[in-house]
This record gives C-alpha cells, sequence and structure tokens, in this order.
C-alpha cells in the first residue's frame, strides 16, 4: 500500500511540478500496460490452444485472427505491406459495430414499445417517440422528409444527446479523482483483492 501511495504522490507531484518526471513515470505506466497486454495474448493463446485440442472450431478461428492481424501488424511496422491493419478494420471491425448499432436501434424500439405496454406514461411516449425520430433521421427516406427528420434529429442530438454525454463524461472525470484520492489516501486498496 505505501509503495503504491508513494507512486502515486511522486507522479502526481512530478506531473504537476516536475513535468521531466512525470513524463517518465507515464511511460514507464505504458510499458506496464503493454506487458500486462502481451501476457493477456498469451494467456488467451493458452486458453484457446487447449479448447482447440478438444475440438472447438471457434477458438481456432480466433487464433487464426489473431495470429493474421499480428502477422500484418508486424509486415506493416517492416513495411513490406501497406496498411493490412487498417484494411482488416475496415474490412471486419466496422461492419460488426455497424450491425451492432443497428441490432441497438431495432432493440429501442422494441424496448419502448414494450415499455408503452407495461407502463404508460409521457415519459414512455416520449422515448419512444424520441427513438422513431432518431431512427428516421438517420434513414434514408425522400428528400422532403429526410430534411425534415434530419433537422430535428439534428437539434435533439445538440440539445438532448451531447449534454447527456457531457455529463456522463464529467461524472465519469469525477469517480476517476475520488478514487485516485481514495488510492492516494491508503482508503481504497483495489490491488488488495
Amino acid at each position: 500500500m505505501a509503495l503504491a501511495i508513494a507512486f502515486g504522490l511522486v507522479t502526481l507531484l512530478g506531473l504537476l511540478l516536475v513535468p521531466e518526471v512525470g513524463a517518465t513515470l507515464t511511460g514507464w505506466a505504458s510499458l506496464l500496460a503493454a506487458v500486462a497486454l502481451l501476457l493477456g495474448i498469451l494467456n488467451l493463446l493458452t486458453i484457446h490452444s487447449r479448447r482447440v485440442l478438444q475440438g472447438n472450431f471457434y477458438s481456432l478461428v480466433l487464433l487464426f485472427g489473431m495470429a493474421a492481424v499480428i502477422a500484418l501488424g508486424i509486415t506493416d511496422g517492416l513495411g513490406l505491406t501497406g496498411n493490412g491493419v487498417q484494411t482488416i478494420f475496415e474490412l471486419v471491425q466496422a461492419p460488426l459495430e455497424a450491425a451492432m448499432a443497428s441490432l441497438l436501434a431495432f432493440f429501442l424500439i422494441f424496448s419502448g414499445y414494450r415499455m408503452l405496454q407495461r407502463k404508460r406514461s409521457w415519459w414512455s411516449l416520449l422515448f419512444v417517440v424520441t427513438v422513431i425520430i432518431m431512427f428516421l433521421a438517420r434513414t434514408p427516406l425522400p428528400e422532403v422528409l429526410s430534411n425534415l427528420f434530419t433537422k430535428v434529429g439534428d437539434i435533439v442530438s445538440e440539445v438532448v444527446i451531447n449534454p447527456g454525454i457531457r455529463g456522463i463524461l464529467i461524472g465519469v472525470s469525477l469517480g476517476i479523482i475520488a478514487v485516485s484520492i481514495r488510492i492516494l489516501t491508503g482508503s481504497e486498496r483495489p490491488y488488495d483483492k
């Protein structure tokens, strides 16, 4: 505990008073994070290698994909290929994220419908109307309707969604500060569990 408090205080004072010390300690933290990532990859490799030996096909697909991305990263770094990792991201990760976002949109509409069935209130009606407006604002429609829904969607984004996101980020920041202070004072011990 004393070591964690000491390094936390030295890093904080280094970032505030002596930027070189803070930068050095932050670099050490980045190195530690990279080592943790490497250990995570090795753990993933170990677990899924055992599962491949048991006949799990999806673990084999995962290991093949991991090896392909690592190989492309190495060849990109050596200059043998150009943007291979970016191409994999654009062909695999981006479509998966788009599919998840579309499923989320339909889930929101369905949950709003279920909410109206169970408990009818102005808030549930407002939720359903907002979801439908935002859904139609991002859907290709005839130009007259598209302009109308896009304007309404932009207003909802600027007035409701963006301030909500800012509020969430402020809350997360305050939570991080509170936990950091608790760790520096020795009240919180996440490394003790």
